[in-house]
């Protein structure tokens, strides 16, 4: 308990002034400044056995104070314990900040963005690295992997997203061969309509569809599941118990997609082309056999292909931008939001380029 006292101008503080009694010392000693008639007062902490962080920011506190009603304040008979104290804690040396220095010019915003896009570009890199090497490696050695979670995070991806992915190819394949039905109609080419809605669907909508979707459901969910796991400093618990976050958190994800999205994809292509197949034999007057007949003698093995290799691709990449942006999540809940907008935008944006490389690749 902090005792003080006031005489001859002079302030004696004894015993220990810490976080219990700092607010009652320095209500004490306002009092006494409201009451002052000299310009100088002295605080003698001669019988001051210790002092705490919040001691010395009260002592700070009161000559602020002081000086705002021209007081000059001098401590006297400090021990060597309590200097260190307040060298340690002490607010004066502190530096301040430079009000006048000059707000960055274009160039200077320019060029932080550029190097702050080249660090982010080097980080993702490093993780896709990452995720491949491990990746890789732990298919030979299931050490530091969660067991059962390859089967949990598939139901998730596959299965959860199975109902979703039928309706929407099922009325892409639809709506597809409805519009071009009436062109075709036209010219007598009621027939053509099987190898538009094949062709079309094997090799580019039920990919790019199935994509779409699961970086707006899957990729979102994987995004903000890191995210919240980063900012509740999870991972670097993980870190801390020996465990690499890279195996025991992303490797059943990238196994899981990598798996479902190719299957899920191929139940798209078939739900497709029966949309596609109901219109033909609905509006067209396309016997069911001659469509089976005129699908199989379209599709070729390379369009099969193309949709295998577009629908890994694209799992990939649905994958590691999740994980990045929730990987790269610094704040509160309000960054988890963001991170997991930024990952789907940016997840859909990488599908379409990658869609149209590999689109150049196969023609």
């Amino acid at each position: 308990m902090a005792l003080i006292e006031f005489k001859n101008n002079t302030f004696f503080l004894k015993g220990f002034l810490n976080k219990n009694n700092a607010e009652k010392v320095f209500e004490k000693a306002e009092s006494f400044l409201q009451k002052h008639e000299s310009d100088q007062l002295i605080f003698d902490l001669k019988n001051l056995e210790n002092i705490d962080s919040a001691g010395v920011a009260t002592l700070n506190q009161i000559q602020d104070n002081a000086k705002d009603i021209s007081v000059s304040i001098k401590f006297q008979n400090i021990s060597e314990k309590v200097q260190d104290s307040l060298k340690t804690f002490s607010s004066e040396n502190l530096p301040t900040l430079d009000s006048s220095k000059k707000k960055a010019g274009i160039f200077e915003n320019a060029g932080g963005k550029i190097f702050e896009m080249l660090d982010k570009i080097k980080a993702f890199v490093y993780l896709t690295a990452d995720m491949f090497y491990w990746g890789i490696g732990g298919l030979f050695s299931k050490k530091g992997q969660r067991k059962g979670e390859f089967v949990n995070q598939a139901n998730l991806v596959g299965v959860n997203a199975l109902p979703i992915v039928a309706l929407i190819s099922f009325l892409v394949g639809f709506i597809l061969s409805l519009q071009s039905a009436q062109q075709l109609r036209q010219f007598g080419a009621n027939i053509f309509v099987v190898d538009l809605i094949t062709i079309s669907m094997t090799r580019e909508m039920a990919p790019l569809m199935t994509a779409i979707i699961l970086a707006g459901r899957s990729g979102s969910s994987i995004a903000s599941e890191l995210a919240t796991m980063k900012i509740s400093e999870e991972i670097d618990a993980m870190k801390t118990m020996a465990l690499n976050p890279i195996k025991y958190v992303v490797l059943p994800k990238l196994y899981a997609m990598t798996i479902a999205t190719p299957l899920l994809t191929v139940m798209a292509d078939i739900v497709g082309i029966l949309g596609g197949f109901l219109v033909g034999v609905m509006f067209l007057k396309i016997g069911a056999a001659a469509f089976v007949d005129r699908m199989a003698s379209v599709m070729v093995l390379k369009d099969v292909i193309t949709l295998l290799v577009k629908s890994i691709v694209f799992s990939w990449i649905i994958t590691i931008v999740g994980i990045f942006y929730g990987l790269q999540t610094e704040g509160g809940a309000d960054a988890v939001g963001r991170s997991t907008t930024s990952s789907v935008v940016m997840a859909i944006f990488m599908v379409i380029v990658a869609d149209s490389v590999l689109g150049l690749l196969f023609y």
